[in-house]
């Protein structure tokens, strides 16, 4: 039986006309293609704060998701599968963009929580539910002083969560924290704390 044409559009991966212009700001910042021990504690951190197992501050292109930073179970997760319902699938760093639920934050542009995504039907059906196993998602959009969305702060789990009002105070307080870092690395050091000795 042929799914109707409106239930396949729910869950399709959005279109992203943002996506260019992103890729040309996060390729001037340096970032979003190389793991970064930084965001990889700040990852750590997310999952400690949270109790999920798995946490990514992650960078969308056109094609491809990539966990800049990743927190999982094993000390090589990068390397290593989710483990999920069924027999595990090796996920590194990269996904697929039409894989799992950041972009549908990065297009909308807000915080996206989802306690069992087989309660919503627009994500139930995305590959990661059957693929890795996931049942749990949490995640907040990375958005610089211009307005541009450069990716995602997440955390995934294989059980399901009542992730709450403090879980969304959590998840938006480490994007404001990563947005932070990514300030700092690229607005220029003034020595004297912005205040010039000499001024009066």
């Amino acid at each position: 039986m042929s799914m109707p044409e409106n239930e396949f559009r729910l869950t399709i991966t959005p279109d992203d006309p943002g996506a260019p212009e992103r890729v040309e700001r996060l390729r001037r910042l340096g970032i979003g293609d190389l793991p970064d021990p930084e965001f990889d504690a700040l990852a750590k951190e997310l999952t400690e704060l949270t109790g999920a197992p798995y946490a990514m501050v992650n960078f969308i292109d056109q094609d491809r998701q990539y966990f800049a930073g990743l927190a999982a179970p094993d000390a090589d997760a990068g390397n290593q599968a989710i483990a999920g319902a069924g027999e595990a699938v090796e996920v590194g760093r990269e996904m697929d963009r039409d894989h799992g639920y950041c972009p549908h934050v990065v297009v909308r542009g807000k915080a996206l929580v989802l306690g069992d995504v087989c309660d919503y039907p627009r994500f139930a059906g995305n590959p990661v539910v059957d693929k890795i196993g996931i049942r749990s998602y949490l995640g907040a959009p990375l958005i610089d002083a211009d307005g541009n969305t450069l990716g995602t702060v997440c955390v995934v789990d294989t059980e399901t969560h009542d992730w709450g009002r403090p879980g969304l105070d959590i998840i938006k307080g480490m994007a404001a924290k990563v947005m932070d870092r990514i300030r700092e690395r690229t607005e220029p050091r003034d020595p004297y704390g912005g205040e010039h000795p000499l001024q009066g």
